[in-house]
C-alpha cells in the first residue's frame, strides 16, 4: 500500500530533521556567529524538496554564559519548520524536553 499524503509530508520532516541536526551539530557558534549561523542553517533546510519554510532561533544568551569554544548542539537551538506534500501541511519542531532535542510533529492540516 502506498504512503498517504500526510504520511509522506510528516517523513519529509523527519527526512529536514534528520540533515539539519546532523550536518549542523558540532559547529562553531558564538553569539557573534549566530545570526548567520541561523540563517544558513535556514536557506541550506529550504533547499531541500517539500520545505516551504523554516526559522531557527539559537539561544545567543546561553551561548553568552559559556567560556571558549562552543559546539552547536540541540541545546542552543530551536527550529520549527512547515513541510508542504500536494495539500497536505505538517508543521513540526524541535525543542529540548528532559534534555533531548526532540523533534515532532505539531499539527497536520490537510489529507
Amino acid at each position: 500500500m502506498d504512503p498517504t499524503d500526510r504520511e509522506t509530508a510528516c517523513f519529509e520532516a523527519g527526512v529536514k530533521f534528520g540533515a539539519l541536526y546532523h550536518q549542523f551539530a558540532g559547529a562553531p557558534v558564538s553569539p557573534k556567529s549566530a545570526a548567520s549561523l541561523e540563517t544558513a542553517i535556514e536557506e541550506t533546510i529550504e533547499n531541500q524538496p517539500y520545505c516551504e519554510e523554516v526559522s531557527v532561533d539559537i539561544h545567543t544568551d546561553e551561548l553568552e554564559t559559556t567560556r571558549g569554544y562552543t559546539e552547536l548542539t540541540g541545546e542552543y537551538m530551536d527550529v520549527v519548520m512547515r513541510i508542504e506534500y500536494e495539500d497536505c501541511i505538517v508543521h513540526a519542531e524541535m525543542a529540548m524536553e528532559d534534555g533531548y532535542p526532540l523533534m515532532r510533529v505539531v499539527d497536520i492540516v490537510g489529507e
